[in-house]
């Protein structure tokens, strides 16, 4: 972080934004210094065909350890976890800064009471640009793949 800067609290709101850009603007953020928290992370948006995508991700949620799949992998299924593992691994996790820059982030489902008046920034590269019914949003993959939560 550049000398003299004073790092800020950023509140990104991910309704109608495709959630691979808009991780990738919020890891270098927190990179950069920033406490970044992250609202409305079932509304996040992921491109492609929806059955495709649904698919895909329960393939992925088969793979565990061949001796005893309690030592995990364990996969996310909550919206607010998927995109915090999105997040991880676009920060380098394992040095230093990157374990520091990951602490600061926060993902929330809905808005919490405390962020309600606060302002909320999103980003406009990373804004959906067809139509909704081109997307899925990631509360609807949650729900697909045995997330019991409301979204």
């Amino acid at each position: 972080m550049a000398e003299g800067k004073k790092p800020q609290t950023i509140v990104v709101d991910a309704t109608n934004c495709i959630a691979g850009r808009m991780c990738s603007h919020v890891s270098k953020l927190l990179l950069q210094g920033n406490r970044v928290s992250i609202v409305n992370a079932e509304k996040a948006m992921l491109s492609g065909n929806r059955y495709k995508t649904i698919e895909q991700y329960k393939e992925h949620l088969e793979i565990n350890s061949v001796t005893n799949p309690i030592h995990g992998p364990f996969h996310p299924r909550r919206p607010d976890t998927i995109l915090t593992k999105m997040v991880r691994g676009m920060v380098p996790k394992q040095k230093t800064r990157g374990i520091e820059a990951f602490k600061h982030l926060r993902v929330y489902i809905g808005i919490p009471e405390e962020m309600k008046n606060v302002k909320m920034q999103s980003f406009e590269d990373s804004k959906i640009t067809r139509a909704e019914s081109f997307y899925i949003t990631v509360g609807e993959m949650s729900k697909q793949i045995g997330w019991k939560g409301e979204a």
